[in-house]
């Protein structure tokens, strides 16, 4: 059985968990509310160029383009986003399982790493990882999607990779993020038929070429906001949960506490009025 000061104790020690519990989540909200808005600024950006590139690849004169043309398959790359850090729940084993699952259709399979999480866990898969990237400052997001960009058009132009995948984590609410794997390249375009009366300079394989490193851009830099998005909220409703945990924890080490404290009293109390019922039985004898 606890004494009384071991209780007390671990009263103190969960009510300093509980103030860090409630300054982390803090920080989440913070953030949260920070890359929420940047998100919601690229989304139309992407969604605006996703729809310029697949019409520009439904096109006659754009099929043969490398970026549109498929390949026959020998090397798959993954560019998979994780958080650096713990404490967000699921978030960091939902989108490896899901990218993992994804990658055992594939034999020859390299992968990009984002976030320490995802480093550890394709290594200890020993999967073949040829780029990691961590500890990435939020200032820095935008113009690193930019520098990622031109690696994988490089990388995916010397015939390194014959298609291209990322997998993030969709935001879609502070509750609901779902773990998706889309196809970077080569482009996947809907046949659909459109007029296009627009004039391409100075041709249309020039304009795709200018065109597909500024798509790749935004779509990198957006499923970086995706993802940090969904890491924050899954990090925030951690804490919240852990900071509820403590305040039950501390509620009912106070109760144990206070049961002890009053059986020590009762029992002080008992021995009290023992001594007096002896002492009075003793006077009266001596008399």
């Amino acid at each position: 059985m606890s004494s009384m000061r071991d209780i007390k104790q671990r009263i103190e020690n969960v009510r300093s968990v509980e103030q860090i519990i409630k300054a982390m989540d803090m920080v989440a909200s913070t953030k949260l509310v920070k890359i929420r808005s940047q998100l919601e600024g690229v989304r139309p950006i992407y969604h605006e160029l996703k729809r310029v590139v697949e019409e520009v690849g439904s096109l006659e004169g754009s099929k043969d383009h490398t970026f549109y043309k498929e390949r026959e398959v020998k090397n798959s790359l993954y560019v998979v986003i994780t958080s650096d850090r713990g404490l967000a729940g699921s978030y960091n084993a939902n989108i490896t399982a899901k990218a993992l699952e994804h990658m055992n259709q594939d034999k020859n399979v390299k992968v990009i790493t984002v976030g320490a999480k995802g480093y550890e866990f394709f290594k200890k898969k020993g999967k073949n990882i040829v780029q990691s990237v961590v500890d990435v400052v939020d200032s820095q997001v935008y113009y690193g999607s930019e520098s990622l960009a031109k690696w994988l058009i490089n990388y995916y132009i010397q015939g390194e990779a014959d298609e291209m995948f990322i997998a993030y984590t969709h935001f879609i609410n502070v509750l609901n993020y779902v773990p998706v794997v889309d196809k970077l390249l080569p482009i996947k375009v809907k046949e659909t038929s459109f007029d296009d009366d627009r004039k391409y300079e100075p041709d249309l394989h020039s304009f795709i070429d200018h065109m597909i490193p500024l798509y790749l851009h935004m779509n990198l830099f957006r499923a970086f906001s995706e993802s940090h998005t969904s890491e924050q909220a899954a990090r925030m409703v951690n804490m919240d949960a852990a900071g509820k945990n403590a305040s039950e924890i501390i509620e009912e080490l106070t109760h144990l506490y206070n049961r002890k404290r009053q059986t020590a009293i009762t029992e002080e109390l008992n021995e009290i009025f023992g001594s007096v019922n002896i002492l009075n039985k003793g006077g009266l004898d001596g008399s």
